[in-house]
């Protein structure tokens, strides 16, 4: 953080009550009230700088003591505290903290280079060009703070010009950045990488307050020059620092938020979604599904809804188990992972997958992908002992037949829901059976099936019919390739113990062929002849 220093008196001001006064051997002749603070001090040296008081003081006689109100001054009685100490000489210290507040009330006061030389805007420009706009850090907090004087800040074009020192920064080549930053990655140690990540940026504008941020994300992407996976980053890391339950909560855990709250992180979740690149693969699968998740707790807009699970159906073949294990936002769930979320985006997806020409490789690659991914889900979640299983059927049954060249993984979460919910009714037992296709299993799981205590009798049954059938057909097959090889060994026997009879076969079979040949040309020729009698 860079610092000005201006002034060389020491502090006098002091306070009595509701009352700041100066020291001095002078009595007070301007009184000047802001807000509910009133402040002793004098015509000199404070109007001979402020061309604003000199303007205000001309109607009263200069014998008289003057009571000013300035309570619409920017930045309140800190701000205007710090003009009169500069007026006074007495020491004070800017920074990016407190320069917004300081430069806007001096334009206020009107403290500029026409009402006396080497005034107070004029020192602020130069420390605000020269070393503010120079440096990262001080940028990001300077426009940080204009939130509380947001009008004044765009007059005086503090954030115009923070936004584009931003944009610029984060535009430089990440070899040439010199400046520090914050990077709080897990494994990353900056001294011993010669050049910044490319994302070195993302942390620090991640502290500014929506509009703000959205503005600088607007600006950069209207350059075309970063990749959008560095959007997208960008954007997951705002969400991080922003939203509530950007990770999922332990289960006991819970959290409420006040309206104020709601509302204020609807406009964010909203924003966000809005400024997601179009491009494919600029946010995970897992940043979309998290969004989605924590838009349905805060209730956004449907709009808002349906664009995220369009956007997660578009990248489902690229998830993973963890991305899909949420908890459920609503209190009244006893169970722990929200199943509805999964089911939203996977009925979108499969709205996707069915447009696809059915020709196409990735129209059977693609949804046997998630199938799977799916199947691998069912059995995470069916541990979980307040399960509905009508919730997991669902899940399992909205795939079309093609979608799972076998059923070994549908078998591994039928047993695991069985072993963790022992007290399972007969018909629930069925009805979850009753989506597993006994002739899609593997020989090691009907092997498994078959002494498997806890499927009904009625799906034991199923697979030992199919796994008889099976041997049924494998015998037959076997047999059928026996008498294939019986009948070219005992080829080759009758050829082994009469050569010379089968030697004149072959010699009778080539003499007939040959003859056959010399017969169909003597015809052939006998027909031409005819043909050119008649013609005569």
């Amino acid at each position: 953080m860079k610092f000005m220093k201006l002034g060389t008196k020491p502090d006098t001001f002091y306070t009595e009550e509701a009352t700041r006064t100066v020291i001095s051997d002078s009595p007070s002749d301007l009184i000047i009230r802001v807000n509910n603070i009133t402040y002793l001090l004098h015509k000199f040296p404070l109007i001979p700088k402020c061309g604003l008081l000199q303007r205000l003081c001309t109607d009263f006689d200069d014998s008289n003591n003057v009571t000013i109100e300035l309570h619409d001054i920017p930045g309140g009685e800190d701000a205007f505290e710090l003009c009169a100490k500069f007026c006074y000489g007495i020491t004070i210290n800017l920074s990016s903290h407190n320069l917004v507040p300081a430069f806007c009330a001096a334009k206020f006061l009107r403290m500029t280079e026409s009402v006396e030389q080497g005034n107070f805007v004029q020192k602020l420009e130069a420390f605000f060009n020269s070393c503010i706009l120079d440096g990262w850090k001080d940028t990001v907090v300077t426009l940080q703070t204009t939130i509380k004087l947001p009008e004044w800040s765009e007059n005086v074009g503090i954030i115009r010009r923070c936004i584009d020192s931003i944009v610029e920064k984060i535009l430089t080549p990440p070899t040439k950045v010199s400046w520090s930053f914050t990077y709080t990655r897990p494994g990353y140690i900056q001294k011993r990488h010669q050049s910044a990540p490319k994302d070195w940026w993302t942390e620090d504008i991640s502290d500014l307050d929506m509009d703000l941020f959205r503005c600088i994300i607007t600006a950069v992407r209207s350059t075309y020059i970063l990749p959008s996976q560095l959007i997208g980053e960008a954007l997951h890391v705002y969400a991080c620092r922003w939203l509530p339950n950007t990770r999922p909560p332990a289960p006991e855990s819970s959290v409420s938020l006040n309206d104020d709250s709601v509302e204020k992180n609807r406009r964010i979740l909203e924003t966000i979604v809005s400024m997601i690149p179009t491009d494919r693969g600029s946010v995970s699968f897992g940043f979309l599904l998290r969004l989605l998740s924590i838009a349905n707790y805060l209730g956004v807009s449907p709009v808002t809804k349906t664009e995220l699970r369009r956007r997660a159906s578009v990248q489902f073949d690229e998830a993973t188990v963890s991305d899909l294990l949420f908890p459920s936002q609503l209190s009244s769930h006893q169970y722990f992972y929200d199943t509805e979320l999964v089911m939203a985006v996977l009925e979108s997806y499969l709205v996707l997958w069915r447009r696809q020409t059915p020709d196409n490789n990735q129209f059977v690659r693609g949804i046997r992908k998630v199938a799977k991914l799916i199947d691998s889900y069912l059995q995470a979640v069916a541990r979980d002992v307040n399960m509905p299983v009508f919730k997991l059927v669902s899940l399992a049954e909205a795939f079309p037949d093609i979608a799972r060249e076998d059923h070994d993984d549908l078998y591994k979460f039928i047993n695991i829901y069985l072993k963790e919910h022992p007290e399972l009714s007969k018909a629930d037992k069925k009805r979850l059976c009753r989506i597993l296709d006994c002739q899609k299993l593997s020989p090691e799981v009907r092997a498994h099936a078959v002494k498997n205590e806890r499927l009904p009798l009625r799906t034991v049954v199923q697979v030992l019919f199919f796994e008889q059938e099976r041997k049924m057909a494998s015998q037959t097959q076997s047999q059928s390739e026996y008498d294939d090889i019986s009948k070219l060994q005992l080829g080759e026997r009758r050829k082994n113990a009469y050569p010379e009879t089968s030697e004149k076969v072959k010699r009778s079979d080539i003499d007939e062929s040959g003859s056959n040949i010399n017969n169909k040309l003597a015809i052939q020729t006998r027909s031409k002849s005819q043909h050119k009698g008649r013609d005569r």
